[in-house]
């Protein structure tokens, strides 16, 4: 019988440093170092850990006219927002090839050329080199005032040692032919870095590993009102003290829950991928193979993965 390998993920679920760059950067780093010293292979941050998903501010947004303090607003999180590549990124490449472990990480992105902001996930080999980027197709609503949209170019993936990798952004998981383009790939380890914390993206993870036949991560941020700089507290006024409970999980091929889901607090999860499973997932069905009924449906596969050797 053929051997199969397994592979050692992990999930983070942590409070980011708001609106902080330079802290944000140092926290991405501290937990790196964590996952290493669980023997981590891959790590995966939630969306837009650096500088924070924005939950609860609406930068003043009225439709037809903006304002001095929205800008203001806008300001700030531009300012705390990430080049790619940059120092900052050059840090953080440093870490991961110390700790030697695939790691994809969510920011939000600063356009070095124009400025516009867009929601990134970024991709670094266990080398520290920066692979690539996914940045989300389209931003879900008020995200549309901050975020750019992205074009077909970002849908990438990476065959690797580990497997192949790769993933769509929160809300991008519920684009049909977005995940369509990601079996495509022959993704095995699907990542889903969300801002999403409600009961129902549980089903939708498990809904992407039965339908991928993948295993599927998700990682969302853990937020208090309180977490937010004191300049913000009264725009956050009528919002509730926890505001983000997280909710990160691992699940297998078949659907099972390998880890968590995580509720209220910090935490790292971890979980051995039997690649086992993965096969033997693949005899009743399979989207992109024996259940794809190309005779009926066809569907342009698009930007081929790179293969990346560990």
């Amino acid at each position: 019988m053929a051997s199969f390998k397994t592979v050692k993920v992990g999930v983070v679920q942590a409070t980011p440093a708001l609106f902080d760059l330079e802290k944000s950067v140092e926290l991405t780093i501290s937990w790196i170092e964590r996952a290493a010293q669980e023997h981590c292979q891959l790590l995966l941050f939630p969306e837009s850990f650096i500088p924070c998903y924005p939950r609860g501010l609406t930068f003043d947004a009225i439709v037809g006219r903006r304002t001095d303090k929205g800008r203001d607003m806008w300001l700030d999180y531009w300012s705390n927002s990430l080049e790619a590549p940059s120092v900052h990124t050059h840090r953080i490449s440093e870490a991961v090839r110390e700790a030697g472990l695939f790691t994809a990480l969510g920011v939000t992105e600063r356009d070095p050329i124009g400025g516009t902001l867009h929601c990134s996930l970024l991709y670094f080999g266990p080398d520290g080199s920066l692979l690539g980027k996914h940045r989300k197709l389209k931003p879900t609503g008020l995200e549309r005032y901050i975020w750019g949209e992205s074009d077909g170019s970002s849908l990438v993936s990476f065959n690797t040692d580990l497997g192949t990798i790769g993933g769509l952004i929160c809300w991008e998981n519920y684009m049909p032919l977005a995940r369509m383009a990601m079996y495509q790939k022959g993704v095995d380890i699907y990542l889903a870095p969300t801002a999403d914390a409600r009961d129902s993206w549980q089903a939708t993870m498990q809904h992407i590993a039965l339908e991928g036949r993948c295993f599927v991560l998700a990682s969302n941020q853990v937020v208090q009102k309180s977490d937010y700089p004191e300049r913000y507290q009264a725009e956050l006024a009528d919002e509730p003290e926890l505001m983000s409970r997280g909710g990160s999980v691992i699940i297998s091929p078949m659907g099972e829950i390998l880890a968590g889901p995580l509720w209220n607090g910090e935490g790292l999860l971890t979980a051995e991928l039997d690649f086992a499973t993965l096969a033997k997932s693949k005899l009743d069905f399979d989207c992109v193979g024996h259940y794809s009924r190309p005779d009926v449906f066809t569907f342009d596969a698009v930007n081929q993965p790179p293969t990346v050797k560990l």
